[in-house]
């Protein structure tokens, strides 16, 4: 059994869309899962438009709360902060996982004009940074289309799911004019996946579930074939 913990930036995932926790659940069932939540840190990105200094330090911060709760594996679940995760592999020592690698890394080994579908302004750098960092370590050329939908994160976070998604829909339809595939850059939008690649009738990726099943291996060695 391993001790896992996972980072939070916002409540939105502990109260609201709990696909992580789902996941967590039904991937890790005999694992110890332990949360850190920093609960403004993304309010904090989206107000200023970036990551600042002070809000890197504090994700360096729970990272090393996390390793010394005893943690073997730290799962980071915010795409807007995952930037920090590279100063925070250096603060620790135990093995850190960000939620959109394996996604990432999917996206730019099938495509080459990749659409990244957000509803908060601060994820779509970072995930088209990743992107583009991962087709590099694969030679390959790839290049990036970014779309937000607006507003639609401040309507999933006052609990109006149904708007939210014909938000979500709408900006996906219209980025898959111009995409061979649509990655999704926040876990907040992982569960509308399958009727989103029904909709489009390109593939649309997620990051939960391909980002957990890294974590797993990571804790306990690849699944067997």
């Amino acid at each position: 059994m391993a001790k896992i913990a996972v980072l939070h930036t916002s409540f939105v995932f502990v109260n609201v869309e709990l696909r992580v926790q789902q996941l967590l659940d039904e991937m890790l069932p005999d694992d110890e899962i332990i949360h850190f939540v920093d609960s403004d840190v993304l309010a904090t990105v989206v107000r200023e438009g970036g990551i600042s200094a002070d809000s890197e330090k504090r994700m360096v911060l729970l990272a090393e709360a996390a390793e010394r709760a005893g943690a073997d594996v730290i799962f980071s679940a915010c795409s807007s902060l995952g930037p920090t995760l590279d100063a925070a592999r250096k603060a620790v020592e135990v093995p850190i996982v960000k939620i959109d690698d394996a996604m990432a890394t999917h996206a730019a080994a099938n495509a080459s004009r990749i659409g990244v579908l957000a509803t908060v302004p601060t994820t779509l750098g970072p995930t088209a940074d990743l992107i583009y960092a991962h087709a590099g370590e694969l030679g390959r050329k790839v290049q990036v289309v970014q779309h937000l939908c607006e507003g639609a994160f401040q309507t999933l976070m006052g609990g109006d799911k149904a708007a939210h998604d014909e938000m979500v829909l709408a900006g996906a339809l219209e980025l898959a004019k111009d995409v061979e595939i649509v990655v999704l850059a926040q876990a907040s939008m992982s569960r509308l996946q399958p009727s989103l690649e029904e909709s489009l009738g390109i593939p649309v990726l997620s990051s939960p579930q391909m980002g957990i099943q890294m974590l797993a291996d990571i804790a306990h060695g690849p699944r067997r074939p």
